[in-house]
């Protein structure tokens, strides 16, 4: 059912981008208000919509509805309201496009019948006509100028669905970002650390490369020095034991003088 006429909990909200409804005018539930006192005052006391699960969901607030304007009671306008809290109306067919709308209506005991547009919950046009070409022309007329109308707030919704979008983006890379950041300050500072360790740890082999050069020429100068020593020490050995072999010759050569 139109916005102005109040929803059931099943039916879709005002809110959606597009939606067309189309009922047989037998079958067409009856229109009506809950309850109403005077024209200029009948959209504040219409229920608010129940909006479907399905309804676009819009992170920036929506433009507020315009107050309701006050309808001379001399109005084709009027007439419809009054008709509405009758409820002696069939909903015939009903259009929205983003917060527009239109709807034909239709007077069974006259066969009159009423084509309505209508900006939330305000009527902005409607027209009164006998003839049911006429009608479904004007209605036509009336969606075709709900779908311009509609355009930007269209728009809008993309526009701020888009921008809600790239802003998760730009959260989601920025946190991206850090943590890349962060591997890689983690990487070059462990990086740092392998380096240092890497020459300290040269250091200590050219130190120790040096230690054992020394020690080896260390060794070598004292296997030198016990090679002397054995050496000399060898020498002296064999001195005695000449003087001894001489020693023992003497005795036999004055044997033989004799």
């Amino acid at each position: 059912m139109p916005e102005y006429l109040g929803k059931t909990a099943d039916e879709p909200g005002g809110n959606e981008v597009t939606k067309t409804v189309s009922r047989n005018a037998l079958q067409g539930m009856l229109l009506g208000l809950a309850a109403a006192t005077l024209p200029a005052t009948l959209w504040a006391q219409v229920a608010s919509p129940t909006a479907p699960a399905a309804a676009p969901v819009v992170t920036q607030t929506a433009p507020a509805a315009p107050a309701a304007p006050n309808v001379p009671d001399n109005s084709t306008v009027a007439e419809l309201q009054k008709l509405i809290q009758d409820r002696v109306l069939n909903e015939m067919r009903t259009t929205y496009n983003g917060r527009y709308g239109a709807s034909l209506l239709f007077k069974p005991d006259s066969l009159s019948y009423y084509v309505a547009l209508f900006h939330q919950r305000n009527f902005w046009r409607v027209v009164k006509t006998d003839s049911e070409a006429q009608a479904e022309q004007l209605y036509q007329d009336f969606v075709k100028q709900t779908q311009d109308l509609a355009s930007v707030d269209i728009q809008r919704i993309r526009l701020d669905a888009e921008r809600a979008r790239t802003a998760r983006l730009i959260e989601t890379n920025e946190g991206r970002l850090t943590t890349l950041q962060n591997d890689l300050l983690v990487r070059q500072r462990q990086e740092e650390q392998v380096a240092a360790s890497q020459q300290q740890a040269r250091q200590q082999a050219a130190e120790l490369a040096n230690q054992q050069r020394a020690a080896r020429e260390e060794l070598l100068a004292l296997e030198r020095r016990i090679q002397t020593l054995e050496a000399q020490t060898g020498a002296q050995a064999d001195v005695p034991n000449v003087t001894r072999t001489r020693a023992a010759a003497r005795p036999t050569q004055k044997v033989l003088e004799k």
